[in-house]
């Protein structure tokens, strides 16, 4: 049974590389020179005019940079400024570690600081009480950062939204948890800094968005794989309510499944391991480290951090809060791409090894899970190993969350499934991803979504994007703004099913958007119960 650390290790290896690098800022043709003034609480700042009319604020800071005694603490409201901050590039990423430029979304060289609590706003001069977007990007709780390309804000300000996205602390910076953190807090908890700046993002949202056009009584909280994992964590965070009224999972809950919060305990051990792996005996020793020592060897069974129960910021199991409705009862759309396979069973070479693989793994359960997954051939076994580890991985977490909600909540859920591999450049090769393979890979929607496409071909050449996949993606921002703006998806284009736990459907978004069924509920609860039983 593989632990939530190895889950979270191999949704690293593939968010790290394939997904998440981010550019460095330059002025460019696309900027038409300075934008409009704007104060916030702390100061003036002074963004980037876009020639279609966008104005980009890049590189606020909405807290004070976590650094020295200040390392592992809640974000500290941001210092005033005097006279005008110019706002016109993105701030360095969070520490984490470096990535390959021949990486699927290689954007440029990165720079990377602890100094890296900075978010950035897209809007336009006429928005009034507009939508507010704002988006936590993924990475496995261990890199990215709001500079990623896919993850850029002016196609939908360009439609009428404004849009947030935010760096937070990853990796053990983010969530490291020991008993000295805890009896130092004040609140009886340690760990998920990363989540308690993102809070803090969103209270920079609450006092400042209606100065960009936004409407601060109308925030949609939107994330992708940990950025989804996140948007569950504060949906039922008591320190989140109020702060958002609208919440976008994709691929991503740590809810069900091998991928399971850790409890306060299991954090501080693995904590305390950590704090041995670097040869430290105090805190003090630990804040005097350079922080690229502070890595967490990434090897099965090995240390981890990231979210935990922590009695704060996660008071309870995400099941329990929910039942207990304790949860911030808002409108869901949630979703999973059709070939995310990350971790399961992993790849299959043959029939031999698929049938050897399923009983080494599920034992006595093993004739049941072949004949939910049934093959008898070579590549009908890779294909059946490739829907279970995502049935697993992913599919069941997001078809939990939409069923707490449908079970203890009275906003409606929606539920999609993105099925549209990518079109690639002949020839181009990549250090983490096959395109003849790849079908539509983990965070392959969010550039459909976030409508930036033309992101990928930054450094060079890599898609072969069609008129169709334009077209498709327009629809889905379409679609994404409906949502932001009234709480439904609904567009002339597709009807949404609300979810319903005992006739599950979905939308598919594939050469068109069509309903669908969910996958095999059968399937799902294979899982639920293969996991029930088992030792975490």
């Amino acid at each position: 049974m593989k632990t939530t650390a190895t889950r979270l290790a191999a949704i690293a290896l593939a968010s790290a590389t394939i997904l998440l690098a981010a550019p460095s800022f330059a002025r460019s043709a696309d900027h038409a020179g300075v934008a409009r003034t704007v104060k916030t609480a702390a100061g003036l700042v002074r963004g980037i005019a876009q020639r279609d009319g966008v104005q980009a604020y890049l590189g606020i800071p909405y807290a004070k940079p976590p650094v020295r005694e200040l390392r592992w603490r809640a974000p500290q409201p941001v210092d005033a400024w005097q006279g005008v901050r110019n706002a016109d590039r993105f701030s360095p990423l969070c520490v984490q570690p470096m990535r390959s430029s021949l990486a699927n979304q290689y954007s440029g060289a990165e720079a990377i600081s602890e100094d890296c609590l900075y978010l950035n706003v897209w809007t336009r001069p006429a928005l009034r009480k507009a939508p507010v977007i704002v988006y936590i990007h993924g990475g496995a709780f261990y890199v990215g950062s709001g500079s990623v390309g896919i993850y850029g804000g002016e196609a939908l300000a360009r439609e009428g939204a404004v849009i947030v996205n935010l760096n937070y602390r990853v990796g053990p910076l983010g969530f490291l948890a020991t008993p000295e953190l805890r009896a130092e807090s004040g609140d009886g908890a340690s760990g998920n800094y990363g989540l308690l700046d993102q809070i803090a993002a969103l209270r920079w949202v609450r006092d400042n968005i209606a100065r960009f056009g936004g409407d601060p009584d109308n925030v949609t909280i939107v994330g992708q794989s940990a950025g989804s994992m996140s948007v569950l964590a504060l949906q039922v965070s008591p320190l989140a309510k109020g702060l958002f009224h609208k919440a976008v999972g994709m691929s991503g809950a740590m809810i069900a499944g091998p991928i399971k919060l850790p409890s306060r305990s299991e954090a501080e051990d693995a904590g305390t391991r950590l704090m041995a792996a670097w040869k430290a005996s105090n805190l003090a020793e630990l804040r005097a480290m350079p922080a690229d020592r502070l890595v967490v060897p990434r090897v099965p069974g090995g240390p981890s951090t990231g979210p935990a129960i922590d009695g704060h910021v996660l008071p309870d199991a995400i099941p329990a809060l929910f039942a207990a409705r304790r949860q911030s009862d808002v409108p869901l759309l949630l979703g999973f791409t059709r070939d995310e396979a990350l971790g399961g069973m992993g790849p299959v070479t043959s029939l031999e090894d698929y049938r050897a693989k399923a009983r080494e793994r599920f034992g006595v359960q093993a004739d049941r899970f072949l004949a939910l997954y049934p093959a008898s051939n070579d590549g009908q076994a890779q294909e059946q190993a490739r829907m279970a580890d995502r049935d697993e991985t992913m599919v069941l977490g997001m078809f939990e969350w939409a069923s707490l909600q449908a079970a203890h909540g009275t906003a409606p859920a929606y539920a999609y499934q993105f099925s549209r591999p990518h079109h690639y450049v002949a020839g181009v090769r990549f250090a983490d991803l096959d395109p003849a393979r790849a079908g539509a890979y983990h965070t392959s929607e969010v550039p459909f979504w976030l409508g930036t496409l033309d992101a990928f071909d930054r450094y060079r050449p890599t898609r072969a994007w069609t008129p169709q996949d334009r077209a498709m993606s327009h629809a889905m921002m379409q679609t994404l703004l409906a949502f932001a703006r009234t709480g439904k998806p609904e567009t002339s284009g597709v009807s949404w099913p609300r979810f319903a736990a005992d006739r599950p459907r979905l939308v598919e978004f594939a050469e068109t958007a069509a309903q669908q069924d969910w996958p095999d509920p059968h399937r799902l609860a294979f899982f639920k119960a293969f996991h029930a039983a088992s030792p975490r």
